[in-house]
């Protein structure tokens, strides 16, 4: 499964997907990853300001990795468009 996460949002919303894949409660996960269950809730729901040690903490759990690579190019849309 991969997928493009560009904001905390997307992240959030990517790590859910792949939990919930996986068949695994917030409780069980933050339990492997040595992490609360709020601390799982607010990095499902995209809140910034989690750190970086957490995020690595929860990915390992989910046996997950992030891959870094150039941007890809959308459509350019002019904001104009989308109202």
């Amino acid at each position: 499964m991969e997928q493009i996460a560009r904001t905390p949002k997307q992240i959030g919303e990517a790590l859910r997907r792949a939990r919930r894949s996986a068949g695994v409660t917030q409780i069980s996960l933050a339990e492997r990853a040595h992490l609360r269950q709020a601390t799982i809730s607010t990095i499902e729901a995209g809140s910034p300001g989690v750190k970086l040690e957490t995020l690595c903490d929860l990915l390992a759990a989910l046996n997950l990795e992030i891959v870094i690579r150039p941007r890809s190019q959308g459509a350019s849309i002019d904001i104009g468009e989308i109202f």
